[in-house]
């Protein structure tokens, strides 16, 4: 609407010399032979007094059409195609459901139908032991993962192996879903830019931070905002990453633990847990969570700063290999205590109580222990 079609008054405005307005400003009035309506900078409320409303709910029979000019026509013709415009092509937002979460299953079903051959070629599903060390496992070590079960480990590592395609619909709606549930922002980001930083990222784009975990980093990240059990934890644990002392790169952080679930997966530390589950990615998925939760209360309670980073992932990749059906239990009874609003990551002393000993029978390894492990980590911070 014209901005000089209309103005707006105060209700004092229209209760004192209304007449006088009337006379001095504009002069409404309603020829019903012309059928013309002449009217100037009336305010809607004011119509209803000058018969105007009346005029135009007039009954068809007694209201005749006049010649309509050629501007009314296409006016009307251009607001009827307003509906049809489509997004332009090559627009960083998906066209595909924009705006929709995704669920991990959703995901996941993406991976699972695509055709991964190329990827998959490049996985090493297990450690490769020679010598005393491969005795050693054979003897000591933990049993193997059964045979149903290693398609399904292979399509873990296999996600693991894929890169972050932005022309992908599915991709895009994962970093959407993730941007969305941690901030708690109801619109569409750009897929490259300033604010993934603000999520934990190094750069403007998130692909470049994905090397050693690749899209299942995303997926992980993905689980853990869109499970209601594990969201509040995110939550939590995002909050602890901004503390103006204690503050780390959430998302950065989360990469390495998913590599250190990979490298759990591949050294068989998970079949035990996987075959008496029968299940091989929610295992995975809650190792991932678990060994994330570890970290934020170590992190919290132990006041670690970003310059303590590496060595306490290195320290929390011994921990999770060594005893991950413990990091299983703890998640277990946090998440089951959170449900009941009785534990919080913030005052983690509620779950870590006399019930769950937080880990007091196991010792954290010293740095000269960790030098065969520092190898395998790809530390990222």
């Amino acid at each position: 609407m014209n901005e000089k079609s209309c103005s707006f008054h105060s209700k004092e405005e229209l209760r004192d010399g209304q007449g006088e307005r009337l006379s001095a400003g504009y002069s409404p009035s309603y020829d019903k032979d012309k059928s013309v309506l002449a009217f100037r900078g009336i305010p809607i409320s004011e119509l209803k007094n000058h018969g105007i409303l009346q005029a135009l709910t007039t009954e068809a029979n007694e209201w005749e059409p006049r010649v309509v000019s050629t501007e009314v026509v296409r006016a009307q013709e251009e607001w009827e195609a307003v509906d049809t415009i489509q997004p332009e092509t090559g627009s960083q937002a998906s066209s595909e459901q924009p705006g929709q979460l995704i669920s991990f299953s959703e995901a996941l079903q993406h991976f699972q139908t695509v055709d991964l051959s190329s990827f998959k070629k490049r996985i090493q599903p297990t450690i490769r032991r020679t010598g005393l060390a491969a005795l050693r496992h054979y003897l000591f070590g933990p049993p193997k993962l059964h045979q149903r079960l290693r398609e399904e480990r292979d399509l873990v590592l296999t996600i693991a192996q894929c890169g972050l395609d932005s022309q992908d619909p599915v991709h895009g709606r994962v970093l959407q879903t993730i941007y969305k549930k941690l901030t708690g922002s109801k619109f569409d980001c750009a897929l490259h830019g300033n604010h993934w930083e603000d999520l934990g990222f190094q750069g403007a784009n998130p692909a470049t931070d994905l090397r050693g975990a690749g899209f299942l980093a995303l997926l992980h990240l993905l689980y853990l905002v869109m499970d209601s059990k594990t969201l509040p934890m995110a939550q939590e644990i995002f909050r602890l990453s901004r503390h103006h002392i204690q503050q780390f790169p959430f998302c950065l952080m989360s990469v390495n633990i998913t590599h250190i679930a990979i490298q759990a997966l591949r050294e068989e530390c998970l079949s035990r847990e996987c075959n008496r589950q029968q299940k091989v990615i929610p295992v995975v998925n809650s190792f991932y969570a678990a060994t994330f939760l570890h970290l934020a209360h170590v992190w919290r309670t132990q006041r670690k700063t970003i310059s303590d980073s590496g060595f306490v992932l290195k320290e929390l990749e011994v921990l999770a290999k060594k005893s991950p059906r413990r990091l299983l239990k703890t998640l277990e009874l946090y998440l089951a205590r959170v449900s009941k609003g009785q534990a919080s990551l913030l005052g983690a002393q509620k779950c870590y109580g006399p019930e769950a000993p937080p880990f007091k029978d196991l010792t954290f390894t010293g740095e000269s222990d960790l030098q065969s492990h520092s190898s395998e980590g790809v530390w990222l911070i």
